[in-house]
């Protein structure tokens, strides 16, 4: 035995995270056993439709395979083992497979790699410009590459990828020249100072985001209300869309895509309590409701929404983004059919738990707080919490 708690194999078969998130999203049906703790489990694991899930601790396999595990592991297979970083997982798997448990593959560097996995699908919209949106299912974060005439901008970049928004733009032919955040986030570090420092990127805030209190380490851009970002022949256009926080901006892109931020989703609208907390949270309910009904509702039907968050409660458009028209979006979420007072108490009626560390998070973000990569990581773990409510609004 080795000074670990237990023997690492060397030759368990494992399974790149990307990989396993490319089968998840072809609609394969598999099994994953997560050998962590169950309080860590609670706080984030692989999900989705085709995941049949079990939560099995590894020190229950130190001693061999005991019966009560065998019973609840999935049917599905292969069964995929996943732990915190990837060495307890492939113990479990060498032991199962040791055991005649068939198809046991371990998730290479376990939640710490599945944090690392960012897809991408180019959207279907009625636009010369392309529209590229990242997919982070580790946490449901989203963020847009926009791409026209060799130029490209990003809207809310994740520190954690700004190499890859860089390489996105390149393999589109185009030189990544402006990075745009929607507004302050609270659940996870924005890139866009790292984008301006590493790449010498244009960094671009809302200007009502800016009167937060910003204090950037480097020189920035904000953008008003009906101000622009040019792409060639294309326009940007800055919306202001408060309620989620009082510096919400919307972009529209060539007046076909409206990257919405959190303000509105494809299956809720944003929850009003992460700027002013519970006390602030009514009115800037009730600002939310000014901006969906007059800013956001006005556009055409056929204008694309494409949000800055996603829960489970979403579904997937057909071209594999998380995206639908504003009139879809219209049709099956009662909620924006509610008058002022009534939508407000909806609203306010079931707001999940805040993000983790959100307060760090918003204090980075407004540059008041150095981080390095290993404790923005931290910080950021697990899923949004972005939403009013836990249970998508859609359905009639």
């Amino acid at each position: 035995m080795s000074d670990k708690p237990f023997p690492i194999p060397d030759d368990v078969a494992s399974i790149e995270p990307t990989d396993l998130y490319d089968r998840l999203d072809d609609g394969e049906t598999v099994g994953v056993l997560d050998t962590r703790t169950p309080d860590d489990v609670d706080d984030w694991r692989i999900d989705g439709e085709g995941v049949a899930f079990a939560n099995v601790p590894y020190y229950e396999f130190l001693d061999g395979v005991p019966e009560s595990a065998l019973e609840e592991l999935p049917a599905a297979r292969p069964l995929y083992t996943v732990c915190a970083k990837g060495l307890s997982s492939k113990f479990v798997a060498d032991v199962l497979d040791e055991a005649g448990v068939d198809d046991v593959v371990a998730v290479e560097d376990g939640m710490e790699g599945w944090e690392q996995v960012l897809a991408s699908n180019e959207l279907s919209a009625d636009t010369d410009a392309t529209v590229v949106q990242f997919y982070r299912p580790s946490s449901g974060c989203l963020s847009y590459l926009v791409v026209n005439d060799g130029e490209a901008l990003v809207v809310d970049p994740l520190h954690a990828f700004a190499d890859e928004y860089v390489a996105a733009a390149e393999a589109h032919g185009a030189e990544l020249v402006a990075a745009l955040d929607t507004h302050v986030h609270a659940d996870h570090v924005s890139g866009v100072r790292t984008l301006a420092t590493e790449y010498g990127v244009r960094a671009v805030v809302p200007n009502a985001a800016d009167a937060r209190g910003i204090e950037y380490d480097i020189a920035y851009d904000t953008l008003a209300d009906g101000e622009t970002v040019a792409l060639g022949d294309i326009s940007v256009e800055a919306v202001h869309a408060p309620g989620h926080t009082s510096g919400m901006t919307a972009y529209l892109v060539d007046d076909a895509v409206v990257l919405t931020g959190d303000g509105l989703f494809v299956e809720s609208v944003a929850r009003p309590d992460l700027e002013d907390g519970a006390e602030g949270a009514p009115a800037a309910a009730g600002q939310l409701y000014d901006t969906l009904q007059e800013r956001i509702l006005t556009l055409p039907d056929e204008t694309l929404v494409a949000p800055g968050h996603v829960s489970d409660g979403a579904e997937q458009a057909d071209d594999g983004s998380f995206t639908d028209t504003l009139g879809g979006i219209a049709a099956a979420m009662p909620a924006l059919d509610r008058d002022r007072e009534s939508f407000v108490e909806f609203v306010l009626a079931d707001m999940p738990p805040r993000p983790e560390n959100y307060g760090d998070i918003i204090a980075t973000n407004l540059g008041q707080r150095a981080l390095d990569d290993d404790t923005a990581a931290e910080l950021e773990r697990g899923p949004n919490n972005c939403a009013a409510t836990t249970d998508a609004m859609t359905g009639r």
